[in-house]
């Protein structure tokens, strides 16, 4: 395995958000699947960003993107301004309080994307369980969590995945525009969309105002067999049920133990199954 490690922090990159549906845990089992070397990485649900960082050390350049504009903004910044973001978090970091997040959270307006990108990270690491929601007007709405420290400000680690980043070409796109790029045999697309739910109760599979719905998933579907069928380096990864299974039959399919890190109620946080789709 090749992996990247900033000169700048002595640290390897990792995610500095943390994201629902986040593939952190799940490196390892993902890692028989993994290319060893790639031109072009792709990535068009990006989240936090886990199998880039892991991947970062053995690409030529990525192309990632979100349809999550706000998203965006915060990677760009943290590529680019990572040490003007610094600034503005150790502010929050310093003001940090109930009274203030509420304060913070209900600035839906602000001009600045530099403000905008340290808000995000800010509201993540202090939110209820770090969890992104936005309501359909597109705002945060997430309540406070009850961490005693949250480490708003991380030097290191926004340093090192700054560092990372700097191959990466980042911007608000679908991931139907990849039918439209030129990829090579030598490149490698990852899809990570929002799940498909697997009951009625699990009907959490977006974390914005946009949605993905059963069209979306079959769309998507569309697109890596696309992809697949051009000979090109794909993979997916959702939820393991009999309507994914359907939509990507012929294709190879990997049985994921998961921990459900994200739920409502602290029992039902166990072991969940997910599915990893393969081609070659």
């Amino acid at each position: 395995m090749t992996a990247v490690l900033s000169t700048q922090t002595g640290l390897h990159p990792r995610p500095f958000l943390k994201w629902a549906g986040g593939k952190g845990r799940l490196l390892g089992q993902y890692e028989p699947f993994l290319p060893t070397a790639i031109d072009t990485y792709y990535e068009p649900f990006l989240g936090g960003g886990a199998v880039f960082f892991h991947l970062a050390g053995r690409m030529q350049r990525a192309v990632l993107g979100d349809i999550n504009p706000e998203l965006v903004n915060v990677y760009c910044y943290v590529r680019d301004q990572v040490e003007s973001l610094l600034l503005h978090l150790w502010e929050h970091q310093r003001r940090h309080s109930v009274d203030y997040y509420y304060q913070v959270r209900q600035q839906h307006n602000l001009r600045s994307p530099l403000e905008r990108a340290a808000r995000l990270i800010y509201l993540n690491k202090t939110c209820y369980n770090g969890l992104y929601r936005e309501n359909s007007q597109g705002h945060f709405n997430v309540p406070i969590g009850k961490y005693k420290s949250p480490n708003i400000c991380d030097p290191l680690l926004l340093r090192a995945a700054s560092a990372a980043l700097q191959k990466a070409e980042i911007r608000t796109f679908s991931f139907e525009t990849l039918l439209s790029r030129s990829l090579s045999s030598r490149d490698f697309v990852y899809f990570d969309p929002p799940y498909h739910p697997i009951s009625p109760t699990s009907s959490f599979t977006s974390y914005s105002r946009y949605g993905f719905s059963r069209d979306d998933q079959q769309a998507l579907a569309h697109v890596f067999s696309t992809l697949a069928a051009r000979g090109q380096r794909v993979m997916l990864s959702n939820s393991d049920c009999e309507f994914i299974r359907d939509l990507y039959q012929g294709f190879n399919l990997q049985p994921i133990l998961a921990a459900r890190a994200i739920n409502s109620r602290a029992g039902q946080r166990g072991k969940i199954g997910e599915l990893l789709v393969t081609f070659p």
